[in-house]
């Protein structure tokens, strides 16, 4: 507003605002909970929509079955190995015990202690006897549990391969069930954007614009929050084409905007300047003035030089002198600022 404008409705009209926000805020409630319900009438879908049951189920129940076995085994094994290195141990210890013995038998010749050396001899090759059976249970059980890692990893490459397909069909399906939900958003915001549109074309002006200013913030949020951020992609080609058509648009629109106000702006300074004073809005005008810009061609003007009674740009008088007491005023203001007479005799003598 400018500073011709009543301070009441200053704030009034910030009071009207503040209805259009509050008016979208309690629309965007309603239009996201209709969205967040939207996926709610597609069916979730998981891989096990798309698995061939009659297959891969017993290829799981041999998995289940397999994986107590190579519990087990890895148990056994681990208890084949302590025994193995527990005989391992005792004959090494034995062997040099009986090394060392040999040894004081060879310096003393006690050639007596030949049954002792038979019995020493028996008892080494006991243990080196149980150490090699601790071996072969050891031997067995990798191997058993070799075969059981091999069947696994079959029977696990073969479920891999059955949920690869299963994946790929979920993909496609999911993308297809966001095509569609996007479909069901864009035919809300669709009719949201398009009465938008024409409530700013032809409503926005009226005594009731927060209300129409309310619903347009409401159907752009809802277009770029609810909408875009749910395009499907396909590799970008969608994106970029929606954003492509959206532009040419846009720009269609910005042209011929342009082109109807510079036509607008061309039939209006080929009026009289006292007709184009009348149809300029009062408080528009003076705010185009206090910027420093002529209310009748928009342009940049000299306010502050006093000889500038006229734009140079379009001709409009910009200050004229009051009828009553020669004050010089702006040409726009309804009563004098020196003697507070009617401005309509000096515009007329203007």
């Amino acid at each position: 507003m400018g500073k011709g404008a009543r301070l009441s409705e200053k704030w009034f009209n910030r009071a009207l605002w503040l209805v259009a926000f509050v008016f979208a805020w309690f629309l965007l409630g309603l239009g996201s909970a209709v969205i967040h319900d939207l996926p709610h009438v597609e069916h979730t879908y998981s891989i096990e929509d798309f698995v061939d049951h009659a297959t891969i189920d017993p290829l799981r129940a041999q998995l289940d079955a397999l994986q107590p076995q190579h519990r087990e085994t890895s148990d056994k094994l681990d208890q084949a190995q302590l025994t193995l290195n527990t005989r391992r141990n005792d004959y090494q210890s034995t062997r040099r015990t009986f090394e060392n013995w040999l040894a004081t038998r060879d310096v003393t010749q006690q050639n007596q202690q030949d049954d002792e050396l038979v019995k020493r001899t028996a008892a080494l090759d006991q243990l080196k006897a149980l150490e090699r059976d601790a071996e072969k249970a050891v031997e067995a059980l990798s191997k058993t549990q070799l075969d059981q890692n091999q069947s696994e990893s079959k029977v696990r490459d073969q479920v891999k391969a059955l949920e690869d397909t299963a994946y790929q069909q979920l993909y496609d399906a999911n993308q297809k069930q966001a095509t569609r939900v996007f479909l069901y958003r864009l035919l809300l915001a669709l009719p949201l954007l398009a009465l938008a549109a024409w409530l700013f074309a032809k409503k926005r002006k009226t005594p009731y614009w927060p209300f129409v200013w309310g619903f347009i913030i409401f159907a752009l949020i809802t277009f770029f929050v609810e909408l875009v951020p749910y395009l499907p992609d396909y590799g970008g080609y969608v994106r970029y084409l929606v954003g492509i058509i959206m532009t040419v648009l846009g720009g269609k629109y910005a042209i011929s905007a342009l082109q109807k106000y510079l036509e607008k702006q061309r039939l209006a300074e080929a009026q009289p300047q006292l007709v184009r004073r009348e149809e300029l809005n009062y408080d528009t005008a003076l705010t185009l003035l206090n910027k420093g810009v002529c209310p009748g061609c928009e342009r940049s003007i000299d306010l502050k030089d006093a000889r500038n009674d006229f734009c140079q740009h379009c001709g409009i008088g910009l200050h004229n002198k009051c009828s009553s007491c020669g004050t010089r005023k702006s040409a726009f203001s309804k009563f004098c600022q020196g003697c507070g007479a009617s401005a309509n005799l000096s515009q007329a003598n203007n």
